[in-house]
C-alpha cells in the first residue's frame, strides 16, 4: 500500500496542516447467527473505529474490523497501533503519512484512519449514488438437507443470484454440500465456493477434480494466502475459473497475479488497501490485467460496506461481497443502509454516524471530541 499515498482531495494547504480532533473506539458487535469460517467460527465483529473532526465540524469515520485467521492482525495489536498512531497525529498530513508507514505491519488499522480522511473529505465516490447487487451467503455447513433447502429458497426469493457457499473443512463432505446445494440451486443462481485457505494444495486437486462446474461462477483461494505455487497449480488443474482473495494485499500482489496467470478473478478488500483512492486504482488495475473484479468484506461493518458499496459502483460487473452490515443488529450508520431485494441502494448523500451504538458497544475508548 505505501507504493501509492492516497491523493489530497483539498487544496487548501490550511486543511492539510489544521489540527484535528481524534477518537478511537474499540466495539463488539454480536452477530445475529454465528459466522462459519474454514479457519473458525466468528460470534461477533471486533471492530475499531477512528473518527476524525475539523476545526469547521466536518466528521469522518474509518473503520478496522479484525478477524483471526484472515489476517496476521490481532485485536491487540491493533488497538496499540491505533493508539499509538492517536497519540502521533495531530493533522491530516500526520495522518497519511504515518498510517502509510503503518501499513505494511498493520493494514487494516492504517485503513481506518486513510478511510476516515475520505469520509472527512468527501471523497467523490461516497457521494454516488445508485443500486449494487450482493451476493446471498449460504451460512449452513453441514445442516440437514431440509435446513440447507429453507435457507436457500429464502436467498433466492429474496432476489439474490449469486451465492456464496463455504468450503474447506473435508473434501469428501465438501463435495457432498456443494452437490447438494446444487441440487437445490437448479441453475436459479450462481455459485461462488470458498476455500478460506482451507485447503492443502493435495487437497485443492482432490477437491476440483470431484467439483462439478454446474453454476460454478469461480472457485476462492482454496490454499494459503503466501503459496503462490499453488495459487498457479491450482489454475491450472481447475475446471472452472479461480479467484484469489486472502493473497491480495497490495496492488503489487495484483500484478504478481496477472504475470503469473493464476487468478481469473481477484478480490478486493478496502481494509486491506488502505484508502479510496488506492482501492479504485486496484479495481482499474484488475481488469486492464485481463481478469474480473470483485469486491467486498463480509467481516465489516455497515460503515466500511457503506465505503465499499460506493467505491463498486461503475467499477466491478460482479456482486458484491460487502454484505456484514447485514450479519450484525447493530448498525453504525444513521440512516442505515437500505436494500431492495439483494441490492444496496446508495442516495449520495452522507450518512452520520450512531453515537448511541457507539455507547452500547464500546469495550475501550480513547481520544474526545472537545
Amino acid at each position: 500500500m505505501n507504493e501509492l499515498d492516497p491523493r489530497h482531495h483539498s487544496d487548501n494547504l490550511d486543511a492539510l496542516t489544521a489540527t484535528l480532533q481524534m477518537r478511537i473506539v474499540y466495539l463488539q458487535l454480536p452477530l445475529i447467527v454465528p459466522y462459519r469460517l474454514a479457519f473458525g467460527e466468528q460470534q461477533r465483529f471486533d471492530v475499531i473505529l477512528v473518527g476524525l473532526r475539523s476545526a469547521d465540524n466536518r466528521v469522518g469515520w474509518g473503520e478496522a474490523t479484525i478477524l483471526p485467521g484472515y489476517t496476521t492482525e490481532t485485536v491487540e495489536e491493533g488497538w496499540s497501533v491505533a493508539l499509538a498512531l492517536l497519540q502521533q497525529c495531530r493533522t491530516s498530513t500526520d495522518i497519511r503519512q504515518k498510517a502509510l508507514a503503518a501499513a505494511k505491519a498493520s493494514p487494516f488499522v492504517a485503513s481506518a484512519f486513510l478511510t476516515a480522511l475520505d469520509w472527512l473529505e468527501s471523497h467523490p465516490c461516497l457521494r454516488r449514488a445508485g443500486h449494487f447487487p450482493l451476493l446471498g451467503t449460504v451460512n449452513g455447513k453441514f445442516e440437514t438437507f431440509e435446513a440447507l433447502e429453507q435457507e436457500i429458497e429464502t436467498l433466492i426469493s429474496i432476489g439474490y443470484r449469486t451465492l456464496k457457499l463455504k468450503v474447506g473443512w473435508d473434501v469428501a463432505k465438501d463435495i457432498k454440500q456443494v452437490s447438494t446445494v446444487q441440487k437445490i440451486v437448479a441453475g436459479r443462481a450462481q455459485l461462488r465456493v470458498d476455500g478460506n485457505q482451507g485447503y492443502t494444495l493435495e487437497q485443492a486437486m482432490e477437491f476440483l477434480s470431484l467439483l462439478d462446474p454446474t453454476d460454478i461462477e469461480l472457485v476462492e483461494q482454496p490454499c494459503a494466502a503466501g503459496d503462490w505455487n499453488a495459487a498457479v497449480a491450482v489454475k491450472q488443474a481447475a475446471g472452472v475459473p479461480v479467484m484469489l482473495d486472502e493473497s491480495i494485499y497490495t496492488l503489487d500482489d495484483v500484478s504478481r497475479a496477472a504475470t503469473l496467470g493464476c487468478a481469473d478473478f481477484v478480490k478486493l478488500k478496502l481494509m486491506k488497501l488502505g484508502a479510496l483512492d488506492t482501492l479504485e486504482r486496484g479495481l482499474r488495475m484488475i481488469t486492464n490485467r485481463g481478469m474480473t473484479p470483485v469486491l467486498g468484506n463480509g467481516v465489516a461493518t455497515d460503515l466500511g460496506c457503506w465505503m465499499e458499496i460506493a467505491a463498486a459502483l461503475g467499477n466491478v460487473p460482479t456482486a458484491g461481497e460487502m454484505n456484514g452490515f447485514l450479519k450484525t443488529h447493530p448498525q453504525l450508520l444513521s440512516p442505515p443502509l437500505r436494500m431492495e431485494g439483494a441490492e444496496v441502494v446508495l442516495n449520495g448523500e452522507l450518512p452520520e454516524i450512531n453515537e448511541a451504538v457507539i455507547a452500547e458497544y464500546a469495550v475501550k475508548k480513547a481520544g474526545q471530541w472537545h
